[in-house]
C-alpha cells in the first residue's frame, strides 16, 4: 500500500481541495441561489452609503423645505439594512444544507475508504490519530466553505463594488486609495500573522511543557517527599514558567505590532480619503453627503478586514487539516479485487494451502512451503509454539495479506480470483481476543447477521451456552457490555463470539486460539460450544492448547513456518515426535496447576 507524502506545499494543499468540487456540484442549484443571495446582501450593504449621502444632502440647511425626500430616504435606508440582514440569513439557510451534506458525505467517503484499506495500514496507524484527522478535516471543510464563500469572496466583491462606485461618482484617485490601502492591509496582515504565529506556537509549546512538568511532579509527590526535593521541583517548575512568560510576552507584543500596523494603514487610508474629499467639498465639486458617503465606505470596508488576521491563520490551519484528511483517500489498499474476480458460491468448500510461502516485511519468512488441505465438513488443527506462523494462516485465508509464493484455493479456485466480499462472507472467525462493541449483548451477537430477527439471536445465544449468563443479568440480552466488553469475563466474551459466528453460519470456520486465555473450567464449556459450531463445517483450528484439538480429523505441527508433523492425535502420540513432547509438557503443567 502506498502511503501519501505527509510534507506538502501550500499549492498541493490547495490542489487537494478539488475533492470538494464534486460535492458542491451535486448541490449546484443551492450554491447558485446562495451566491445570488450573497450578491443581493452585499448589494444592499453597498447601497447604504449612497442613500446616507442623499439623506445628509436632503437635510442640508438649504433644503429644509423638502422634508418628504429625507423621510423616504430614511425608510429606504432602514429597508436596505433589513434587506442586507435578511438576504444574509436566507443565504445561510440555503447554504447550510450544502455545508452539512458535504461534511456528511465526505466523512462517509473517508470512513468507507478506511474500512476498505488493508490490515497493514491500520496496524501502522494510531486509531486516535485517524479519528482526529477526520474530525479536524471536517472542521476545516466547514471553515473553508463558510469563510471562503461568506467572508473572503463577499469582501473581495464589496471592495470591487466600492472601488467601481467611487470611480463612477468621483475621481479615480478614490478608487486607487481604496485598492492600494486594501492591498497593503492584506499584505501586512499576512506577513505579520506568519511572524506572530511562530510566537503563539512557541508560547503554547512552553505552556504544555510547564504543565507536563507540574503534573509529573505532583503524580510523583511521594518520591519528591522521600528525597526532600520540594524546593528543587518548585525551582524547576519556575524556570519552565519563566520561559513561558517570556514567550507569552513576545506573543502579546507581536499582537500589538499587528494591531498597530493595521490601524496605521486604516488611519492613513481614511485620512487620505477625507483630505481628498474635504478638498473637493470646499471646492464645490462634492457635497457634505459625498464626504459622509466616502467615509462610510472606508469604515464599511475595513470592519470585515479587522478579522483578516484570524481568518488568515484559521484558513491556513483549515487548509492543512482538510488536506491531511483528503490524503487518507490517497492511500490505496494492497489487497483488492482482481478485475475479473468472481463471487464464491460454495456451501461445503474444500480449502487448500499449496506450497505457501509468506513474510510480513520480506526480510524474514513466516511460512515456508506450507501444504494443507481441509476437506468439506472436516476439522484440521494447526499447533505449534508462539511465533511458528499459526495465526498467519488465518490472516492469509481471510486475505488480509496475499501469499508471496504458492496459492490458497477454495474448491480449487485461487482466492485471489474471488471477490473479497464473497470470500470473507464465507468465513467465520472466533478470535483469541474477542473485542466487543460498547453496546448490548444482543447487538454484539446480531453483528454476525445484522438482518437476523430476535428469535435467531436468542437461538444463537442458547447454542453458545449463554442462557445461564443472560438469565442472571437483570437486563438479559439488553445488558450493556461496556467498552471493549470489559464488563464481561473472558469466557463470556468468547461465548458471545461463538454465538456471533453461529448466527453468521459461514461455510468455513476459523478458531484462532479461541481458548488460549481461558482457565480450565471456562475452556471446558467453550470447547463443547466450539465442537457444536464446527459440526458439518469446513473448520481450521489454530491452537496452543493441545487438549482442544484431540478430536480434529488431522493435526499439523508447525515450527518456524514449516510443517514438521501431521496426523491424528493418536497417531502423533504414537510417533513420539514434537507433538508428543508438547503433549507431555502440557500434561505436566496441567497436573502442577491442578495440584497447586
Amino acid at each position: 500500500m502506498s502511503a501519501p507524502d505527509a510534507g506538502e506545499s501550500p499549492r498541493d494543499e490547495w490542489r487537494r481541495l478539488n475533492g470538494l468540487w464534486p460535492h458542491l456540484w451535486a448541490h449546484r442549484r443551492r450554491v447558485a441561489v446562495a451566491l445570488a443571495l450573497l450578491i443581493a446582501a452585499k448589494g444592499a450593504t453597498v447601497l447604504l452609503p449612497i442613500v446616507l449621502k442623499h439623506i445628509v444632502d436632503g437635510l442640508d440647511a438649504d433644503n429644509r423645505t423638502a422634508l418628504v425626500l429625507p423621510v423616504g430616504l430614511l425608510l429606504a435606508y432602514g429597508g436596505l439594512r433589513l434587506a442586507s440582514v435578511l438576504f444574509g440569513q436566507l443565504r445561510d439557510l440555503v447554504f447550510g444544507r450544502v455545508n452539512e451534506r458535504t461534511m456528511r458525505r465526505i466523512a462517509l467517503q473517508v470512513f468507507e475508504h478506511l474500512h476498505a484499506l488493508d490490515l497493514d495500514f491500520h496496524l501502522s496507524r494510531r486509531t486516535g490519530g485517524l479519528s482526529r484527522d477526520i474530525e479536524r478535516g471536517l472542521g476545516g471543510i466547514s471553515f473553508l466553505l463558510r469563510f471562503m464563500l461568506f467572508n473572503i469572496i463577499p469582501t473581495l466583491l464589496e471592495i470591487s463594488m466600492v472601488a467601481g462606485i467611487l470611480l463612477f461618482y468621483y475621481s479615480y484617485w478614490f478608487a486607487v486609495i481604496v485598492l492600494a490601502s486594501v492591498a497593503l492591509y492584506v499584505a501586512l496582515t499576512a506577513a505579520l500573522t506568519e511572524w506572530r504565529t511562530r510566537h503563539v506556537r512557541e508560547s503554547n509549546r512552553l505552556n504544555s511543557r510547564a504543565n507536563t512538568r507540574a503534573v509529573d511532579s505532583l503524580l510523583n509527590h511521594e518520591t519528591v517527599k522521600y528525597f526532600g526535593n520540594e524546593r528543587y521541583e518548585a525551582d524547576h517548575y519556575d524556570r519552565e514558567l519563566a520561559a513561558w512568560e517570556y514567550a507569552l510576552a513576545r506573543s502579546r507584543q507581536s499582537l500589538g505590532v499587528l494591531n498597530t500596523a493595521q490601524a496605521l494603514v486604516i488611519a492613513t487610508a481614511v485620512t487620505a480619503m477625507m483630505l481628498l474629499a474635504g478638498q473637493r467639498v470646499v471646492a464645490g465639486a462634492m457635497t457634505v453627503g459625498d464626504l459622509v458617503m466616502v467615509n462610510a465606505y472606508m469604515l464599511q470596508l475595513f470592519i470585515p478586514l479587522n478579522f483578516l488576521g484570524f481568518v488568515y491563520r484559521e484558513l491556513k490551519k483549515s487548509l492543512a487539516d482538510t488536506a491531511r484528511m483528503f490524503r487518507l483517500l490517497d492511500a490505496r489498499p494492497a489487497i483488492h479485487d482482481a478485475p475479473d474476480a468472481r463471487p464464491l458460491a460454495a456451501t461445503r468448500p474444500r480449502v487448500a494451502f499449496e506450497h505457501v510461502a509468506f513474510g510480513y516485511d520480506g526480510a524474514r519468512r513466516i511460512l515456508d512451503d506450507v501444504n494443507l488441505t481441509i476437506e468439506p465438513g472436516r476439522k484440521l488443527a494447526v499447533v505449534g509454539a508462539s511465533g511458528a506462523g499459526k495465526s498467519t494462516l488465518a490472516r492469509l485465508l481471510f486475505r488480509f495479506y496475499d501469499v508471496d509464493a504458492g496459492r490458497i484455493t477454495v474448491d480449487g479456485i485461487d482466492i485471489r480470483e474471488l471477490t473479497l466480499d464473497s470470500l470473507r462472507d464465507a468465513i467465520g472467525v472466533v478470535p483469541q481476543d474477542t473485542v466487543l462493541f460498547n453496546d448490548t449483548i444482543e447487538y454484539n451477537i446480531a453483528y454476525g447477521d445484522p438482518e437476523a430477527d430476535a428469535d435467531a439471536v436468542a437461538r444463537a445465544a442458547s447454542l453458545a451456552h449463554l442462557d445461564d449468563l443472560i438469565g442472571r443479568l437483570p437486563d438479559g440480552l439488553a445488558t450493556q457490555v461496556g467498552e471493549r466488553g470489559l464488563k464481561l469475563s473472558g469466557g463470556e466474551k468468547q461465548r458471545i463470539a461463538i454465538a456471533r459466528a453461529m448466527l453468521k453460519n459461514p461455510a468455513i470456520l476459523v478458531f484462532d486460539e479461541a481458548t488460549a486465555s481461558l482457565d480450565s473450567h471456562a475452556e471446558g464449556a467453550i470447547t463443547g460450544a466450539l465442537a457444536e459450531l464446527a459440526a458439518d463445517h469446513t473448520t481450521l483450528v489454530i491452537a496452543h492448547r493441545l487438549s482442544t484439538v484431540v478430536d480434529a480429523d488431522e493435526i499439523l505441527v508447525l515450527d518456524e513456518g514449516r510443517v514438521i508433523e501431521r496426523g491424528t492425535h493418536a497417531g502423533l502420540l504414537a510417533a513420539d515426535g514434537a507433538y508428543a513432547a508438547m503433549w507431555r509438557l502440557q500434561q505436566r503443567r496441567g497436573a502442577v496447576t491442578t495440584a497447586s
